[in-house]
């Protein structure tokens, strides 16, 4: 079984002084952030681990990547025998075509190497307003981006004509070094339940991002194969994302997951507008979120607080080294992961205290969870 890490490059301290657009420099630099999380993401090749993924966001100290295809470009110079992925690219912000050709590059770049094209469709409403893109408009601009993806991975030349793009004849060079598993391995991320249906009749494959429960994901699975089984395809597996906090004790490894989760569900209420869900009512394709109970912040509410932890906290990869591997296992048991993508630095976490449970991980996981088979389980064939 493969392992990926990927990282957020999240400088959890400001958010407070980002939000109230309070002058001055940040406690924290992003600067700093950026050192220590390039000094971590350094570690990924030569600890054994798999493959790297970035994540595609923008303008806030939630995830400071920046696009996540540039940030894979460069990953891909500094290393020379791991994969990549992202998680995921936002397709309704950019224009499609220019995301192609970011695409051809880095699969050019890579020389052979596996890329997973992980795509999404954004729910953050101060990225849209930022790009310029209505969000009512996203699920339309994900379709036409992701069919103008395929035309391009299927065509030397190609035109599409749509609502939102219009693209005349054109050839994207350089050439795609391997269009057919290019192909093979684009993802789709989804929340909502609307999604999952279109998600499944799309004929891709699925990246699950850590924001259902275990047995959530698991009927989702199961209803994308039985689609999948209509449509005359074979069942997928999930690439699966999850929070790491592996140690000595399982003492600290709770210490460590149940303080920066509840900082990273914090992190993620600001960035997606969670701490007051009432924006997204009449959004069009973002209904769902109107009813997600709003979370104001570690402490504000301790009954709120314990219920995160149930929810967000205990179900990550936290523990010591068995411990850790059991819960994978579990977690691949349930969900049919095909392969895992570990987070290891979340909330106000510390790149020390982010390395050490890298650095164990890699010594007493890794190689047993390289030795594991990643079955489908027959309760998830859609049968």
């Amino acid at each position: 079984m493969k392992i990926g890490v990927h990282l957020y490059f999240q400088n959890y301290a400001d958010w407070d002084r980002f939000k109230s657009r309070r002058p001055g420099p940040p406690a924290v630099t992003d600067q700093q952030i950026y050192e220590e999380d390039l000094h971590l993401a350094g570690l990924v090749e030569p600890l054994g681990f798999d493959s790297y993924w970035a994540v595609d966001h923008h303008f806030s100290p939630y995830a400071m990547t920046g696009g996540a295809l540039q940030h894979l470009t460069y990953m891909a110079g500094k290393t020379s025998r791991l994969e990549f992925g992202s998680i995921v690219v936002v397709l309704p912000w950019y224009d499609p075509l220019a995301v192609v050709d970011q695409i051809s590059v880095l699969d050019n770049m890579l020389q052979g190497r596996q890329l997973t094209i992980g795509l999404g469709r954004g729910a953050a409403k101060h990225e849209f307003d930022r790009f310029r893109v209505p969000m009512k408009d996203a699920r339309g601009r994900f379709a036409e981006s992701l069919e103008i993806l395929r035309r391009a991975l299927t065509n030397e030349w190609f035109s599409f004509e749509g609502e939102y793009f219009q693209i005349p004849e054109t050839s994207i060079r350089p050439g795609f070094r391997n269009p057919e598993r290019l192909l093979e391995r684009m993802r789709i991320a989804w929340q909502s339940p609307e999604t999952l249906p279109i998600v499944a009749n799309s004929g891709n494959g699925v990246i699950m991002t850590n924001t259902k429960s275990w047995d959530e994901y698991a009927e989702d699975i199961q209803q994308v194969n039985k689609i999948r089984r209509t449509n005359g395809l074979e069942p997928t597996q999930p690439s699966v994302q999850v929070m790491l906090a592996c140690f000595e004790t399982e003492e600290e490894a709770w210490a460590v997951m149940s303080k920066h989760m509840l900082e990273s569900y914090n992190s993620s209420a600001k960035q997606y507008g969670l701490d007051d869900p009432s924006q997204f009512i009449g959004v069009k394709g973002y209904e769902h979120y109107a009813t997600v109970p709003p979370y104001l912040g570690p402490g504000t509410d301790p009954a709120k607080d314990a219920q995160m932890l149930e929810f967000a906290a205990r179900p990550q990869a936290w523990g010591t080294p068995d411990q850790v591997v059991e819960k994978l296992r579990f977690i691949q048991q349930k969900t049919g992961a095909v392969e895992f993508i570990v987070n290891p630095r979340f909330g106000g976490m510390s790149a020390e205290t982010a390395e050490r449970s890298m650095r164990l991980f890699a010594a007493e996981v890794l190689p047993r969870m390289h030795a594991l088979d990643a079955p489908l389980p027959e309760n998830l064939r859609g049968e």
